[in-house]
């Protein structure tokens, strides 16, 4: 499985991994990729004994998948509780679903909280582009003279925040009172 050819070497190699895995874990809540990332750079940055690049890999996956089975990291909880925290700070689903896709989560967990979220409230692309407004100050958060000054530039603030058209124009023309009411639901 592992080609090492001294015994004792090797499980130092694997305690030393999973130390360094340990004391990452402790600061931070990663998914499996970034903890592969961090350890793959530890190792590149100090003058190890390892001599070929496939040995450090396979020792790196194979203490990242002892702490997956031990359930002490999880790409699936992971994904879960940055969907969460990320809706409640007002991101787009799309802006969700790019960071998890980003950090190396598979797509079958982004698609379970996905629709985690969307089974909980079927429109919260338009809730979270209100608490982006309250947030910004943009939008029908403006005073009622500003808001066409800078219509162009409250939408593409949106845009670029992973709001689709149809969901920034519906919150642009939002009137003051209905924004206020919108803002007593969250």
């Amino acid at each position: 499985m592992i080609p090492r050819k001294n015994k004792k070497n090797l499980e130092a190699s694997i305690e030393e991994i999973r130390k360094f895995s340990f004391s990452y874990l402790e600061k931070y809540s990663p998914s499996k990729q970034q903890l592969r990332t961090y350890l793959l750079k530890k190792y590149f940055k100090s003058p190890a004994s390892f001599s070929n690049k496939n040995e450090l890999l396979n020792l790196i996956d194979f203490v990242i998948l002892d702490l997956e089975k031990e359930k002490i990291i999880s790409d699936k909880f992971y994904s879960d509780s940055k969907s969460r925290s990320f809706i409640k700070r007002g991101y787009s689903l799309r802006k969700i679903r790019n960071f998890l896709v980003q950090k190396g989560i598979k797509q079958n967990y982004i698609k379970e909280s996905i629709s985690k979220i969307t089974s909980d409230n079927s429109d919260q692309d338009f809730f979270s582009a209100i608490k982006l407004c309250k947030k910004r100050r943009i939008g029908p958060n403006r005073e009622e003279d500003n808001r066409p000054l800078f219509y162009k530039k409250d939408i593409s603030i949106l845009a670029r925040s992973g709001f689709d058209y149809e969901t920034s124009k519906k919150v642009m023309d939002l009137s003051k009172n209905d924004y206020k009411n919108f803002l007593k639901l969250l």
